[in-house]
């Protein structure tokens, strides 16, 4: 039964870093080399794309989605998407799709070129090829070289803040069960021997 328990623990603590490795901003530093526009069937993977855009009809089969082309500093290619979040979830409350896609143009930069421009590209979301999961981009600002280090703010503050309201709770938890319901079980249980 203990490891019935652990088991369940590791789960749950599986889910919800999970969940917040995908919902919680990242940032990569890139360099754009294109960007697009794509009609997408969603099927299978429609989970893993924002709700249908701010004033588009609702339960949409397919709808435009744009795309940015990258690759960041260790030359692999990154491709991310660009979609509205709307009123949804994660609360980003993006509504600047269009804007974020004519700045991504303007960033664009080639290998060849005496100077790369090299830009920041904040999203959230999972890369997967195999099941074409695009991570979606949030916001785009350029920076002046590859080795431009980000640190996460948000990131931090969010998951200290989080951290100490599961430990709040947890000692809480623990006071009252040692207060309350063990003496409450020693009793119960006295009266049977």
């Amino acid at each position: 039964m203990v490891y019935v328990k652990w088991v369940f623990r590791v789960l749950v603590w599986v889910v919800v870093a999970g969940f917040l490795h995908y919902t919680l901003p990242q940032h990569d530093v890139a360099r754009i080399t294109d960007t697009y526009e794509k009609r997408v069937d969603f099927g299978e993977n429609s989970i893993f794309w924002a709700n249908q855009g701010t004033g588009e009809a609702e339960n949409t089969v397919n709808r435009d989605v744009f795309f940015i082309q990258s690759f960041r500093t260790n030359g692999k290619p990154m491709i991310y998407r660009n979609e509205d979040t709307g009123w949804g979830w994660p609360p980003y409350f993006k509504f600047d799709t269009s804007n974020l896609q004519a700045e991504a143009a303007d960033l664009i930069s080639k290998k060849n070129d005496a100077k790369p421009q090299w830009v920041v590209v904040k999203h959230y979301g999972w890369r997967n090829e195999f099941l074409s999961i695009y991570p979606n981009a949030v916001s785009i600002w350029a920076v002046d070289g590859p080795d431009v280090r980000i640190i996460p703010w948000f990131n931090i503050g969010l998951l200290t803040t989080l951290f100490a309201i599961f430990w709040a709770i947890r000692v809480r938890w623990k006071r009252f069960r040692a207060n309350r319901i063990d003496p409450v079980v020693d009793e119960w249980t006295d009266g049977w021997g």
